[in-house]
């Protein structure tokens, strides 16, 4: 598995790391790879694979997906994205057509606004 085609940097893994469960000052088991864990969910997402087809470089698909589902029912990703979202980065934010729509009275025409009487005033 190429490494470098990872997504979690190491100052992006600086910031996610404190709200991640399996800390030290956590009770119960420390996680020693959390940060392999993000990765195969964003592996995931980004390919729109199952679970199933989870390369085995992130380890067993099942365990990737049970621990998954534990982090999404205890709110993990929710902390997590509140915690992310103060600070954005905007490195993907994207702007097209699909979003914005221009107003027909924007679309590039020379001249502006003229006011032009109709048929029946300019007869008369």
């Amino acid at each position: 598995m190429n490494e470098q085609r990872f997504v979690v940097t190491d100052r992006l893994w600086a910031r996610l790391e404190p709200h991640l469960p399996g800390k030290v000052s956590d009770s119960g088991v420390t996680a020693k790879d959390n940060r392999l864990f993000l990765e195969a969910v964003f592996w995931r997402v980004r390919t729109g694979s199952p679970w199933r087809d989870l390369p085995p470089a992130f380890g067993n698909w099942n365990s990737q997906f049970r621990r998954f589902r534990r982090w999404a029912e205890n709110g993990v990703f929710e902390n997590l994205f509140k915690a992310m979202s103060d600070d954005p980065d905007l490195e993907y934010a994207l702007i097209d057509g699909t979003i914005v729509q221009v107003h027909q009275k924007a679309t590039g025409a020379k001249g502006g606004l003229k006011i032009r009487p109709s048929g029946a005033r300019a007869a008369g």
